[in-house]
């Protein structure tokens, strides 16, 4: 009798264990007939089967279930990424289940090779297959200028193949477009750590994030020190760092980094402005001027070497006026005119710069309002009428009086 009902619960569970693998089997018929709502109730039901569930091919199948739905969802959106994400999460499971060998059944499949032009019944939805369709999708809204589906596909993708240095380039620098600083970090910080990369741009980003949004010079600096270290020949990177110095400070560390980027790019405009800026802050008005006018020499179109010079041009005018004015009467009508005559020829030598800048930057009312006063100054009627009928079409009738 013992044996009868022994026979009988082996018999019972031969045929649960069947039915489950029968449901298996019908999960994998409707996946190729591309009935995948079918599909994935089925081989999710498969899942939760004590008999079935722990089969890597199960999870498998689960895996390329989801990647061809993923394929056929043109919709690109934060669902999309999602579907994909989940073929990833059941790809990795199944391997990890194999052992996370390459060389096991399940994982020759996870690995299949998938070429683009494949007929739909090659295509061996594989890790292959999901990686392709996610930079198609990445691809198309980038183009349909959907930037933030855009991110979030190279994201996936550099998620599908953490090899995939320019995925992982792109996510950073759209990461960063959008103002999503810190997924942009983390792309670049992986990105650096990279040996065999170029990573040069990715510490352009880097350092500008840090310095910029983080307003952390001390930890921009050390990446600076970093990227210099592999890139020594870099120009970019040494106005990188004599600008953090300033941020910091460090005067004197600024000023000996400057001087020596200098030896080797001596026409730097951005360099040579920093000089200027470092000799002003130690009182010499003379060489920061010098400094100041290379730099425009060196690229006339640089819109801070323009205005930086007109700046010292009327502070050194300024000067001469507010000396005028703390004349003894004696000294009054012997040095005055001299002073006065001094100034405006200062004033005179503003105006090209300023309207250099002006011409780069033509909304700019700060430096409509400086040439305005300037040619008041000088009395040039015409210039003064010219300035003061754009600031009244930028700022309206009673700007003086705001």
């Amino acid at each position: 009798m013992k044996k009868v009902i022994l026979s009988m619960a082996l018999v019972a569970f031969a045929t649960v264990a069947f039915a489950q693998k029968k449901v298996v089997s019908s999960a994998e018929k409707n996946f190729k007939k591309g009935d995948l709502e079918v599909a994935i109730s089925e081989v999710n039901a498969a899942l939760e089967n004590a008999e079935t569930k722990d089969n890597p091919e199960t999870t498998l199948l689960k895996a390329k279930i989801l990647t061809k739905q993923y394929s056929l969802d043109s919709t690109n959106a934060m669902s999309t990424v999602e579907t994909g994400r989940s073929a990833l999460q059941n790809f990795n499971k199944a391997m990890e289940m194999s052992g996370n060998s390459k060389e096991s059944k399940v994982g020759k499949e996870v690995n299949k090779e998938d070429l683009p032009d494949l007929p739909e019944v090659l295509r061996p939805y594989s890790l292959y297959t999901l990686k392709n369709q996610t930079f198609n999708k990445a691809a198309e809204s980038y183009e349909n200028e959907d930037i933030d589906m855009a991110y979030e596909f190279f994201n996936l993708m550099s998620e599908i193949d953490p090899t995939d240095t320019t995925a992982m380039f792109n996510a950073g620098y759209i990461a960063n477009e959008l103002g999503r600083y810190d997924d942009a970090k983390k792309q670049f910080i992986t990105l650096i750590e990279n040996k065999d990369y170029n990573k040069l741009s990715s510490y352009y980003l880097l350092i500008q994030i840090i310095s910029a949004e983080d307003k952390n010079p001390e930890e921009a600096y050390k990446y600076v020190t970093r990227a210099r270290a592999d890139y020594p020949e870099d120009k970019t990177l040494s106005e990188f760092e004599v600008q953090l110095l300033l941020q910091m400070n460090k005067m004197e560390e600024a000023m000996a980094s400057v001087k020596e980027a200098l030896v080797d790019d001596p026409n730097n405009a951005g360099l040579l402005l920093r000089y200027g800026y470092l000799l002003e802050q130690s009182g010499d008005m003379a060489g920061a001027l010098t400094e100041y006018k290379k730099s425009v020499e060196a690229d006339p179109n640089f819109f801070e070497g323009n205005y930086y010079t007109g700046a010292i041009f009327l502070d050194q005018a300024r000067e001469i006026l507010a000396k005028i004015n703390d004349l003894s009467d004696d000294e009054w009508e012997k040095n005055a005119p001299t002073m006065t005559k001094t100034a405006e020829g200062l004033y005179a030598e503003a105006v090209p710069y300023f309207e250099r800048a002006l011409s780069l930057k033509p909304d700019n009312v700060e430096i409509m309002e400086i040439l305005f006063n300037i040619h008041s100054r000088l009395k040039n009627t015409s210039e003064v009428d010219k300035y003061n009928k754009m600031l009244v079409a930028k700022l309206g009738a009673d700007w003086a009086e705001k």
